[in-house]
């Protein structure tokens, strides 16, 4: 049966931001469907999220409807503006990707550049930390506070992040796991 042509089921959607969320029941045909439509999102299938989800009077919207909330709507718009782009889904249908991604210090102190294993659902799984003395810093969801889904693998910028899984895996077991370096610095 093609996609298209399949019946609308009801999804528990999310736009996780870190410290909190933004929640929608979204009708369509597929996961599938509303990930190409709404860029940054997770379709929840936990069922007890679902089951307590049922009782959050939260708004419900049709993937392919003529109106969308705020918030949603932004999200649509996003992924609208990817899609015509080179790249457009070309992570999405991957188990597990190696992402290279830098992000200047607050302090002004220089970039560092984090080697990011990411699941199909954009968490991450694992990543090194390298800052600007080049010295590696490993962690792992056991590390993390929080740990929402960072990466929307249908996003094209992600592509020319992409990196191989051995240029990941020599920065992972050439660095350091984040707790000997926080013992280092309190000793």
């Amino acid at each position: 049966m093609k996609d298209h042509f399949a019946p609308t089921q009801r999804f528990l959607v999310l736009h996780d931001y870190g410290m909190g969320g933004l929640w929608w029941w979204v009708h369509a045909r597929s996961v599938r469907e509303v990930r190409e439509t709404f860029a940054e999102v997770e379709v929840v299938e936990t069922q007890e999220t679902v089951a307590e989800a049922e009782g959050w009077d939260l708004e419900e919207v049709r993937v392919d409807g003529a109106s969308t909330p705020a918030g949603l709507a932004d999200l649509r718009a996003l992924r609208e503006a990817q899609r015509g782009l080179d790249g457009f889904g070309a992570l999405a249908d991957r188990e597990i990707v190696w992402l290279r991604r830098s992000w200047d210090e607050e302090d002004g102190e220089g970039r560092t550049l984090y080697l990011l294993e990411v699941g199909s659902d954009g968490r991450r799984l694992r990543q090194v930390e390298r800052g600007p003395d080049g010295r590696g810093v490993r962690s792992d969801p056991d590390d993390w506070a929080f740990n929402p889904p960072l990466f929307d693998l249908f996003d094209p910028e992600l592509v020319g992040m992409e990196i191989g899984e051995e240029e990941f895996e020599a920065a992972w077991r050439g660095a350091r796991h984040v707790d000997e370096v926080e013992q280092e610095g309190q000793g």
